[in-house]
Order: structure tokens, then sequence, then C-alpha cells
């Protein structure tokens, strides 16, 4: 009743594309825009820790808004548009679906302000669309850290450093499949990786919605 209701909502007031405000379709995010976005090549982006790291598409153009308005404006309709977008690209990588799905967690402390974490949101619906488990308390952020974006790779690392905690007891089955919207140096990879390890968890994929560099 309550997708009904939303739905009857939507038709009525017209929700309009966020990219280029056409109403046509009544989406977030239209067909003609989510077209638009271009893939990166189905292939290894680099190698983080001995473990592959994939990158679907490029920080520009569309992703770029896209990202940013689900991370920092609260569009979270966005979510399921960016978690398709991630599993089309996936399916060039493998058939497979036996993953548990572990979205780059946020602090606490973080989580309360913004009210959601942008990355859980995208997890479960990518978990809907490859029928992955989705198992965001798999591993914990135990360190308010400050943004990365400003800081060079070694204050990134640094920033990273002792941030993550692995929770043995919520462990599933499939191999972990970490995911994040930015692979910039992949020192958020790095640190989750480093903490699987220590944990002897080594069965382990990284899947980042862009990254600012193809490789």
């Amino acid at each position: 009743m309550k997708d009904f209701l939303i739905g009857l909502l939507d038709w009525i007031y017209k929700k309009k594309c966020y990219f280029c405000k056409s109403s046509q379709e009544c989406v977030m995010m239209c067909s003609k825009c989510y077209d638009e976005m271009d893939f990166l090549p189905a292939k290894v982006n680099r190698i983080i820790e001995g473990k592959k790291v994939y990158c679907a598409g490029i920080y520009a153009k569309i992703l770029q808004k896209m990202i940013r308005g689900l991370k920092y404006h609260n569009k979270k309709d966005l979510a399921y548009f960016q978690a398709k977008f991630m599993y089309e690209y996936w399916q060039n990588i493998t058939d497979e679906n036996d993953f548990q799905i572990v979205p780059v967690p946020i602090f606490h402390k973080r989580k309360k302000q913004r009210k959601y974490n942008h990355m859980e949101l995208v997890g479960i619906e990518l978990s809907k669309l490859g029928g992955y488990t989705y198992n965001p308390d798999l591993i914990e952020r135990i360190k308010d850290t400050r943004p990365q974006y400003k800081l060079t790779k070694i204050q990134r690392a640094e920033n990273l450093s002792n941030a993550f905690k692995v929770n043995r007891d919520k462990l599933q089955s499939g191999k972990i499949l970490i995911i994040d919207d930015i692979c910039t140096t992949g020192s958020t990879f790095e640190e989750m990786i480093k903490e699987f390890k220590k944990n002897r968890l080594e069965d382990i994929v990284c899947l980042a919605t862009t990254t600012p560099f193809e490789e």
C-alpha cells in the first residue's frame, strides 16, 4: 500500500528527472540520462593488497552528479540507479552470485548526522538485483576519520589507519564483495582488506561505482 501511495503521489506531482528535469517518465533518473553514463572496460582496474578492484565508470558528468546527489543531497532514490549501473557492469565480470555485499561503513556519529549511509542503500539495491547476501555488519568504522577528498595519498593512509573492525560473528557464506562509490587512491579498500586479512578472511573482491582514473 505504501509503494502504491508513493507511486500515486509521484504521478500526481510529476516526479522530475534529477538530471534533465524531464517529468515524462516520472522517475528520479530518466532512461535517456541513464544511458548517457559510460562504462569502463570490464577488467581489473587495479590490485590492492593482492585483491582485485573493479571500477564501473569514470567520476565525471552524470555519474558524478548521481553520486553527489545520493551522498550529500538526500536523493535516496538514486541508490537504485547507482546499484543498477554497478550491477550491469558486474555482470560483464562474472555471472556468479555467491557474494556477500559489504558496503564501506561510515562512523556512527556521521551516520546519525546524515541519517543514512549512502553505500548501505546502494548495497541493498545491488543485493536485490544480483540475488546476493547483504551483510553491512561484517565490518564497522571505529574511527571518526576526516573526509578523504582533500588529503594526499600518504595522508589518506594515515587517516584510515586502524579505522575498521571486523565482526567475525557476522560472517555469512560467499565471497566478500566490498562496495564503495569512488576509488581514488584505493586507501579505503586497502585498510578494509588489511583488517579482513588480520581476521583470516582472504576471499575478497572490490567494486567501486567510479574512479577519477582509468588504468
